[in-house]
């Protein structure tokens, strides 16, 4: 699928990888012998992300840099707006050791060589040699300076190399994607599956500082391997499992209709339908449901078939009433009328958009 914002300049920051456990909660209720989908396989077969701004900060001691959270919409090349929630940002520190001070985040955090951060937008920290050092710039302010790809700072003492960038996610993914996505994962080098994730951060580097042809398709596919990695590692610890979209998951009654969602999105589902795959009472259903996930088992529904059907319209080889009946509604109509309700633009109008975000008046023009 091809994404619907042109390639923005900017610096910043992320990292991840470990298996996703196996877990009863995470099957669909189809018959034995056909094949299954997992609401966090679908989430990450739609979702859609890329990498830019790739850098290597050459840092010396005595040094620290600040990021503070950002609020400001940035705009890119095209003139596209991008919303704060569209961007996240990764970083490795591949030599040296240094400090992460995180907002949120009672207690500084030691960094060593081979540890990875990814960082949600928005959240401000602070990364220095020492405890006793006191930032005095920004990374905004460094990579203005930085040589190419590599930015020098620091006083001429003990190196620390960090490898950084951002991932942008498509606007279409962006509600599915702050669902799973905290405001920080630290992802430590003895951690298993740690040689994975280094691999695709070094491959992601590589290819993003080489610009051969056809690097940013590739460096968009490892952006996408990279982020999968983060989240699957971050999803084995554990550590999130008693908040809402991931409590709902591994929550045996939630994770049940969740999954039965996923699996079959063109079944007519209603609240009583989900309730019974559940093995639930109607209003305990809607209840729990409402209060792990904040919205109704009917509104989850609906945004979810427009993530899928975004993606069945940006392939152009599909009617629209096959796409509307494919996420399960038998009419163009009925499937138009909800699909302008959660995306805010009717399907024509919504691809005309995104062609003309990436400057091909030829495909706007065809809506």
């Amino acid at each position: 699928m091809r994404r619907l914002s042109s390639k923005p300049r900017a610096v910043d920051f992320f990292g991840g990888g470990r298996e996703l456990p196996k877990s009863p909660n995470l099957l669909s209720i189809r018959p034995n012998g056909e094949a299954k989908l997992d609401p966090i396989t679908d989430i990450f077969r739609t979702m859609h992300v890329t990498a830019f701004g790739q850098h290597r900060l050459e840092a010396t001691a005595p040094w620290g840099l600040t990021q503070e959270g950002q609020t400001e919409e940035k705009v890119t090349p095209s003139g596209q707006k991008i919303s704060p929630t569209d961007l996240a940002h990764f970083a490795m520190l591949s030599r040296g050791n240094c400090w992460l001070s995180v907002e949120g985040v009672p207690e500084p955090i030691p960094l060593t060589g081979g540890d990875c951060i990814l960082l949600a937008r928005g959240t401000s920290f602070v990364l220095r040699d020492s405890l006793r050092t006191r930032p005095k710039s920004s990374f905004r302010e460094i990579a203005a300076r930085a040589n190419s790809n590599v930015a020098h700072y620091g006083g001429g003492g003990a190196p620390t190399t960090i490898v950084c960038g951002s991932l942008s996610f498509d606007r279409a993914s962006l509600k599915p994607i702050t669902q799973l996505l905290p405001s920080f994962i630290l992802i430590k080098a003895d951690r298993a599956r740690t040689l994975a994730l280094h691999s695709t951060m070094q491959a992601l580097a590589s290819e993003m500082a080489e610009q051969a042809p056809g690097s940013e398709v590739v460096a968009t596919r490892l952006a996408e391997v990279l982020f999968i990695q983060a989240l699957r590692a971050h999803i084995a610890s554990g550590s999130e499992r008693n908040k809402g979209w991931l409590r709902a998951i591994f929550d045996p009654q939630m994770g049940t209709a969740l999954s039965a969602i996923h699996d079959r999105v063109n079944t007519p589902w209603t609240v009583e339908s989900l309730a019974e795959a559940a093995g639930m009472s109607r209003s305990a259903f809607a209840a729990r449901f409402k209060e792990l996930l904040g919205q109704t088992p009917l509104e989850y529904v609906t945004e979810w078939r427009m993530q899928k059907a975004i993606q069945l319209l940006q392939q152009r080889d599909k009617k629209l009433i096959d796409v509307a009946r494919s996420v399960g509604y038998e009419s163009d109509a009925a499937f138009s009328k909800a699909f302008k309700r959660v995306v805010g633009a009717n399907p024509g109008e919504y691809l005309k958009r995104g062609f003309e975000d990436q400057g091909n008046v030829e495909m706007a023009e065809a809506f």
